[in-house]
């Protein structure tokens, strides 16, 4: 009796110590990030608190057209997005890992700007989210990574991946 006692303590013991949460912010993974996203389901207040690491992962889900709808925001924003492409959104989380690495004056928390949509930054208009501003975007970004992956991500932090496009995040 005394062994299965011992055995039984033994399994919970492990399956408490085994089994670690990965669904707070500071231990999330991209995928279980994407995955929660996708469902409907994340829940904190923050975007998770990637580094220069998780970006090559991120940017597997650039193109994402599928629409989410619960998402963290920035409450200093007066006028929040109710909805987003996911693959914005998880650009908006790259921008974010860059604006953190800067010590962006734009940096909320983890927010790197209001809202994860882009508008004109000449003259800062508002712009319809569409597919071709989707797909611009999400080149910037990946053409940002590509020209500077092998490179000390210190060297290259400060370059905005949206510089020759005519877009800023709102």
């Amino acid at each position: 009796m005394k062994t299965l006692k011992t055995l039984l303590v033994c399994i919970c013991l492990i399956s408490l110590l085994g089994c670690e949460d990965d669904s707070h912010p500071s231990n999330m993974t991209v995928e279980s990030y994407v995955e929660l996203l996708k469902k409907g389901e994340y829940d904190a207040d923050q975007l998770p608190e990637f580094s220069s690491r998780d970006i090559p992962a991120l940017l597997a889900y650039r193109n994402e057209n599928q629409k989410i709808i619960n998402f963290p925001v920035n409450t200093l924003s007066s006028s929040l997005t109710s909805e987003c492409r996911l693959g914005m959104f998880v650009l908006w989380t790259i921008e974010s890992i860059r604006a953190r690495a800067t010590n962006s004056k734009y940096l909320f928390h983890t927010f790197p700007s209001q809202n994860p949509v882009v508008e004109n930054k000449v003259d800062f208009e508002w712009l319809e989210q569409s597919d071709a501003i989707h797909a611009a975007v999400a080149e910037s970004y990946f053409d940002w990574w590509e020209n500077n992956m092998n490179k000390d991500f210190d060297q290259f932090k400060e370059i905005d991946p949206l510089l020759n496009t005519e877009y800023r995040w709102h």
